[in-house]
């Protein structure tokens, strides 16, 4: 059986849990203490020397210590229901949109918290290394945040989905992007309504109960 190494605080390995539940595929899973720096610790780095949460371990050992190569490897493996499309143009679509959700939503939110909070003083990028918070990112965070959630309601007029007309990668990550907004005080509002409907729609799949 496969190991996911969690943590179900933190949104990058909820990510994974929900791609995992949406393939149904059956796992076990090890919860690594971010709050108390388990990670930083050297049985951790035996695991991944990356320091990091999600990783996978595959039953033939390969370790995944990121959600793109997570990503990559269950679709190619277990490639129904198709997460990162079927055609040429849906993948490039999915691709794409993947980008964004993470370059535009996580990263901002990582930038504002990360830079702001005292609990991460030195900690202003996850990983082995340490580096010091930069109080003018995390405004500049914050006001990335206030272009996502208006970049995602502009996208989700008339759309059901992000990327294509069938659920991708792409909403998973933006679900657990608008979800995690809350460390930062931050959520959408009534100005958003196109992706209050469609956060509400997540909410009915089971997996984002995860």
């Amino acid at each position: 059986m496969i190991t996911l190494y969690d943590c179900a605080t933190a949104p990058s390995p909820r990510r994974a849990r929900i791609l995992l539940a949406e393939k149904g595929i059956a796992h076990a899973t090890v919860q690594v203490d971010l709050k108390n720096g388990e990670q930083l610790g050297e049985a951790y780095r035996r695991i991944n020397p990356q320091c990091t949460v999600p990783a996978l371990r595959t039953e033939d050992g390969l370790l995944l210590a990121d959600n793109a190569a997570i990503a990559a490897y269950v679709e190619a493996r277990w490639p129904e229901p198709p997460l990162l499309g079927t055609t040429p143009a849906e993948k490039a679509e999915v691709a794409s949109w993947q980008w964004r959700m993470e370059f535009e939503g996580l990263m901002a939110i990582a930038e504002a918290l990360r830079n702001s909070s005292p609990a991460m003083a030195n900690r202003a990028l996850p990983g082995a290394v340490n580096y010091p918070q930069i109080p003018a990112l995390a405004e500049r965070g914050l006001a990335r945040l206030g272009q996502f959630f208006a970049l995602l309601n502009e996208r989700l007029e008339g759309r059901e989905f992000i990327a294509t007309d069938r659920f991708s990668i792409a909403d998973i990550t933006a679900a657990v992007a608008v979800d995690f907004a809350r460390v930062v005080k931050q959520k959408p509002g009534e100005q958003h309504p196109h992706l209050l409907r469609w956060r509400a729609a997540m909410g009915e799949r089971p997996s984002m109960a995860l």
